[in-house]
């Protein structure tokens, strides 16, 4: 049996390290290699996505590959495990028990938020020096504590193998922000088998001590990037020479910021990125464009969807300039089932540090999960979303943002528990 505190102690050790060296989607190489290092430790059977992932299904991959990994073996990646990766991030690790039994699946999203941390003196990571040192990158979603919570109780539960049935597969999964990795993820088979599906996210807006058993309310989610190509000019001596591109971008963001709504649903959209142009004496030849789409239901998803990319060709041609686009991410919708969230209710029912249990929490963003569960679920098996509340400095995605790790002691409890009244001889 565990030790709360030698549990406890490893994961903040852990989270704080993933705090301080975050990786953005596709690009987690230290993170993963952290992770294999230790599940191979103790003797589990790891399969890199590299192994197994089929690159046409993989999106929004466009990160500088080899300046990543040469920066993750700077900060303490091994080689050999790079290596082995063969330029994909992510991994399953699986506790075979040889034994007949249920199938049970645990996702834990290991990237960070594409923002820089604040370093302000009441930030507790720079007070204690775990704040980030790579620049544009930030744990300011709790995925670190989600990978060192996963990476301890994959550990804790497989020295308890001789007391487990069926298998217990572990998926650390990439580029979950921006809604990448669970659909490359789900393509390549990674749930295929699976009985049971759990997943989880610390905060959330609920206080550390509150468990909801599986969650609702998932919004479909779309990512696009556009690129508008126009051509420079002389901005003072022939700007009529000029195509401007940052202006065809800057319309289309604020045309596209005010789409009505659908009938069919709650829709929203953002511009989260807009580049552009040269220098101030020239008219800009390209602009750059990263766009999130949502919607509740799939048809207020694909209505917001095509009139997000009508705006943006409508803009295009308003210009007279050249229009590419990609979609980088994409998210379905998800329902906990209602008979595991229960399991997971009576498991965290006697989890020191609970003073709340509900079944089902409202959800209003978007989690690439929900391939999994859908999967899962069509395939005739359970899955849920589990909320474990945790206090938070901020809200997520903020550059202030950071939560209380006594809530990673409560998830790591909550799902050891279940897995046992899943998987328990």
């Amino acid at each position: 049996m565990y030790s709360d505190e030698k549990v406890f102690n490893k994961m903040v050790e852990r989270r704080r390290d993933f705090h301080r060296y975050p990786e953005t989607g596709w690009t987690e190489f230290r993170t993963t290699s952290k992770i294999a290092e230790s599940m191979t430790d103790v003797g589990m059977d790891i399969r890199f996505a590299g192994d197994f992932v089929q690159i046409e299904h993989v999106l929004g991959r466009n990160a500088d590959i080899e300046a990543q990994v040469t920066r993750a073996v700077i900060q303490g990646a091994s080689p050999e495990m790079i290596e082995k990766m063969k330029g994909l991030t992510g991994l399953t690790a699986e506790i075979d028990t040889g034994r007949p039994g249920p199938v049970t699946a645990i996702r834990f999203d290991i990237d960070c938020v594409d923002t820089t941390e604040t370093g302000g003196s009441s930030h507790l990571p720079r007070q204690l020096g775990f704040n980030s040192v790579n620049p544009n990158c930030m744990h300011a979603c709790a995925h670190d504590g989600h990978t060192a919570i996963g990476m301890t109780l994959a550990e804790e539960l497989f020295s308890e193998k001789s007391s487990l049935k069926g298998k217990v597969r572990f998926i650390f999964q990439p580029a979950e922000e921006g809604a990448r990795g669970g659909f490359a993820f789900v393509k390549s088979g990674a749930v295929d088998d699976a009985d049971y599906f759990l997943t989880f996210h610390l905060g959330l807006g609920n206080p550390t001590g509150t468990v909801f058993g599986g969650t609702d309310g998932f919004l479909y989610s779309t990512k696009i990037d556009a690129d508008y190509r126009g051509v420079g000019a002389h901005a003072g001596a022939e700007p009529q020479k000029g195509k401007n591109a940052l202006l065809a971008a800057a319309s289309a963001a604020l045309s596209i910021h005010g789409i009505a709504p659908s009938p069919d649903g709650l829709t929203r959209t953002n511009v989260g990125v807009l580049n552009a142009g040269d220098g101030r004496n020239v008219v800009p030849p390209k602009a750059h464009m990263k766009i999130e789409t949502r919607g509740a239901t799939e048809d207020a998803a694909i209505y917001i969807y095509r009139a997000v990319m009508r705006i943006l060709h409508g803009a295009a041609e308003m210009y007279d300039v050249k229009l590419t686009t990609q979609k980088c991410g994409e998210a379905i919708s998800a329902t906990s089932d209602r008979e595991l969230a229960k399991i997971v209710m009576e498991a965290a029912s006697s989890v020191c540090g609970v003073d709340r249990t509900d079944l089902i929490q409202p959800m209003a963003g978007s989690d690439d999960a929900c391939w999994m569960m859908k999967k899962v679920q069509d395939n005739g098996g359970k899955a849920t979303y589990i909320g474990i509340g945790a206090d938070t400095k901020a809200g997520h995605h903020n550059d202030h943002f950071d939560f209380d790790e006594k809530a990673m002691l409560i998830a790591f409890e909550v799902l050891y528990k279940t897995v046992f009244m899943l998987n328990g001889k």
